[in-house]
């Protein structure tokens, strides 16, 4: 048995973290999703980045748009090569979105990351990003900046299905429940249904282990590298058990409100000396997602070995997280920092994205 469809038992659904031309053309998501059982895909400017940087299987589309209009950006022309990419693959997983009746399915564009720290920009972009995919099971990405948790809301109060990114503290996924939440509400109160409506929140793994591993080098400790990450993130999920439990959320789901679903995401191993599926193995369970690189997606169906593990060893988690407070090291302010790193790295991409299309804009116009 395909251990990655064996994760449908336990109430997971796989995505792929990853998207390009060549994968679409080659009809490759199509195979994913038939034989794995794949579910939905993200992407972010990194992987765009990878997948427009190099090769040519943007160059005929790339060419007919600039015999039109040899004068446009090249970020109107990046969103022009991106919208078709997300359209193709949401075409290709509508038949999950409808046989899951829009509870998977999705395709994520991000905003850009430029706007992470911009509310109104934020809002103007993911509505246009929105209205110009035009598809049922698209979702925006939108960061867990505190300018970005009002744009969430916002979005959501207006029925567009989001993806709530670079997630790493506990403190900030209760905000961003809170939004998802107050959006709904706002919605209900304006008389519109919010039964299509549809979110995840993309808790980010690995590069919490990275981050703390060094503190705690530092501080002589070796016993809780690589284990915080998990810790945190089951008691995240126990938390998240309670907020979409709540009283306030029943009233929510009578009218047909879909729970946000917590997506694990970074769950590609950063450290070699660490099992390549560890965050993925220890992380199954009930109303999650789990979003994989090929790399790892590879790895999962070569050697995973399913089971229930994420409800399991939580007074350990919880001790684990106490004793990193006993160490003096500061979780919260190492979350924070991480989001910050994140939307750097992200606004990197997307330039080192924009300059190598502005090249191959360059040299496609000079050989016409």
């Amino acid at each position: 048995m395909n251990p990655l469809i064996e994760l449908e038992k336990f109430g997971q659904s796989i995505w792929l973290d990853n998207i390009s031309r060549d994968m679409l053309i080659r009809n490759e998501l199509q195979m994913l999703v038939e034989k794995d059982g794949l579910k939905g895909v993200t992407s972010n400017p990194s992987i765009f980045q990878k997948a427009m940087g190099g090769g040519n299987a943007y160059d005929d589309q790339i060419r007919d748009i600039l015999t039109e209009n040899p004068n446009i950006t090249a970020g109107e022309l990046f969103e022009t090569l991106a919208v078709k990419d997300i359209q193709d693959a949401a075409d290709v997983l509508r038949i999950v979105y409808d046989k899951t009746k829009g509870y998977d399915g999705y395709v994520s564009i991000e905003v850009s990351p430029e706007l992470a720290y911009d509310t109104q920009g934020t809002i103007a972009e993911a509505e246009r990003l929105n209205r110009k995919v035009n598809r049922p099971n698209l979702m925006v990405k939108i960061p867990a900046t505190q300018e970005g948790l009002p744009a969430i809301r916002r979005m959501i109060a207006d029925g567009v299905n989001i993806n709530v990114t670079l997630i790493f503290s506990p403190t900030v996924y209760e905000q961003v429940v809170e939004a998802y939440i107050s959006g709904l509400e706002d919605r209900l109160n304006k008389g519109k249904s919010i039964e299509t409506i549809a979110s995840v929140a993309s808790f980010f793994i690995s590069r919490i282990d990275t981050a703390v591993d060094k503190e705690l080098a530092s501080k002589g400790n070796t016993k809780l590298q690589g284990k915080i990450a998990i810790a945190n993130a089951k008691l995240v999920y126990q938390r998240a058990k309670e907020l979409f439990g709540s009283e306030r959320f029943k009233k929510l789901e009578k009218a047909g409100a879909k729970k946000q679903r917590l997506l694990w995401a970074s769950t590609s191993t950063k450290n070699p000396a660490y099992p390549d599926v560890i965050y993925v193995e220890e992380l199954i369970g009930e109303d999650t997602v789990n979003t994989l690189p090929p790399t790892t997606l590879n790895a999962y169906r070569d050697h995973g070995n399913p089971a229930l593990r994420i409800e399991t060893n939580l007074d350990e988690a919880k001790n684990q997280m106490k004793e990193l407070t006993n160490l003096g090291i500061n979780f919260e302010a190492i979350t924070h920092k991480l989001t910050e790193e994140g939307v750097v790295l992200f606004a990197d991409a997307f330039k080192a994205l924009l300059n190598a299309i502005e090249s191959k804009k360059a040299e496609i116009l000079e050989a016409v």
